[in-house]
């Protein structure tokens, strides 16, 4: 079983992604094959990054950092769950990954964005040089268009046909590529 964690990154009142969090987390529970946990980062509230070394030291001396780094540290593989604001990623997101460097390294990691027209496939492209520059592999992107169409009147996450093969996908490939980087951990 891979132990999965999944980030929402968008931290705004009012914010939407934690209803797609919750659809694309029990997507995930129902596969045997996953350990999940999620991890919010508007309830984490890491401050912006305030650690005197590098994070490539590993000298961290904030316990949010230290904390940060065992949940990041324990994961076999990710899903972001990610808005795209003004055709970028979100500065949440961008702070978690930044605050460290080894725990991320040789991780898959799959991309449930959402927003209007693009589906937030602006933001992922940006992403994607961080994600490499961490050592990541990206396994999967499931993006969501118009997104706010999939929300019932309880602001509960509707799926389509698409979208869950979509999801279902990118955890195939997420488990496919868990074992062969774990390898170089």
């Amino acid at each position: 079983m891979f132990n999965l964690k999944i980030i929402i990154a968008s931290t705004r009142p009012g914010r939407k992604g934690p209803a797609i969090a919750q659809w694309i987390t029990d997507v995930a529970t129902a596969d045997a094959r996953f350990a999940v946990t999620v991890l919010d980062l508007a309830t984490i509230n890491l401050p912006f990054l305030d650690e005197p070394e590098h994070p490539r030291l590993q000298k961290y001396q904030h316990q949010h950092t230290k904390d940060w780094s065992a949940a990041i540290g324990g994961a076999d593989a990710f899903i972001f769950v990610m808005p795209e604001y003004n055709h970028g990623y979100v500065a949440p997101l961008k702070n978690a990954l930044d605050f460290v460097f080894h725990e991320w390294a040789h991780k898959p990691v799959g991309l449930v964005s959402y927003g209007g027209v693009a589906g937030g496939t602006r933001a992922v492209q940006l992403l994607k040089p961080v994600l490499a520059g961490l050592r990541m592999t990206t396994a999967g992107e499931v993006p969501i268009p118009f997104f706010a169409k999939h929300l019932d009147p309880n602001g509960v996450f509707q799926p389509n046909e698409e979208l869950t093969k979509s999801a279902d996908g990118m955890l195939n490939a997420l488990a496919k590529w868990s074992p062969v980087l774990a390898q170089l951990r």
